[in-house]
């Protein structure tokens, strides 16, 4: 079965901390998403530059999930675990999930 990987963008909310932000997406989120067996890889990338401007990143940051299986990652997310953690997520951040297909 292939990989859909998952894009995700976003921007904290008003009042939402950069340094609490990455302690919990450190200490809550990643290991959390990383540890379900229906996903391959989780990364969280914080926005650096936008290549060739001085403008800032329309995204603070960008999460890139490898979901080995779209039918099992539908059961984990379902699970009271991952419902505690997409809601701390809420409150954190405004967020865009784009489900991608590759190319070729």
């Amino acid at each position: 079965m292939a990989v859909t990987r998952i894009v995700a963008l976003f921007n904290l909310k008003p009042g939402v901390s950069v340094a609490d932000y990455e302690a919990w997406a450190k200490e809550r989120d990643l290991p959390t998403v990383n540890g379900l067996k229906s996903i391959d890889k989780f990364e969280v990338f914080r926005s650096a530059a936008l290549l060739g401007t001085d403008a800032a990143p329309p995204y603070q940051y960008v999460e890139i999930i490898d979901v080995a299986d779209m039918d099992a990652f539908g059961a984990d997310v379902a699970t009271e675990t991952m419902q505690a953690i997409a809601a701390e997520f809420q409150a954190l951040a405004d967020t865009t999930f784009i489900v991608t297909e590759k190319v070729g």
